[in-house]
């Protein structure tokens, strides 16, 4: 395989609006169905004062921003960290964004910056991935 197809400093970033629907879909996939993302009255009394995403959501969305655009297609998460810094609510709009923090080409490994920010720019997760980068071949 040649030189990978980015380099140090490449940024990419995808942006969502959080919806109902989502929470729902969410728990429904992962089988997490804390009151605090799925029971409104619940939620109110908490010290959020209404329901949260699901953190695993923004890490979701970090997942596709791995998987679709950096690296992109032929990239293998073998490692992420996410550290949480404030809740994402039904109706933020948040932007998934990762950037190439440094490459070890003979391993094809890429390390990555990673953070989520809401339509305010308020830091809501912040982390690290490591993938490996193997595309697969097109062609015949």
């Amino acid at each position: 395989m040649g030189p990978l197809p980015f380099r140090v400093g490449d940024r990419a970033s995808l942006s969502r609006t959080v919806t109902e629907a989502d929470l729902v879909a969410f728990a429904g996939i992962s089988g997490d169905f804390n009151p605090l993302h799925v029971n409104a009255e619940y939620a109110r009394r908490s010290r959020f004062g209404q329901r949260v995403a699901h953190g695993l959501l923004s890490g979701a969305y970090l997942s596709a921003v791995l998987g679709m655009l950096l690296p992109g297609p032929g990239a293998i998460l073998l490692s992420i960290q996410l550290h949480f810094r404030r809740p994402v609510r039904i109706g933020d709009t948040i932007t998934a964004t990762a950037e190439v923090a440094s490459i070890r080409e003979d391993r094809s490994l890429v390390r990555l910056r990673t953070l989520c920010t809401n339509q305010d720019g308020e830091v809501t997760v912040e982390g690290e991935a490591v993938c490996l980068y193997e595309p697969v071949p097109t062609g015949a």
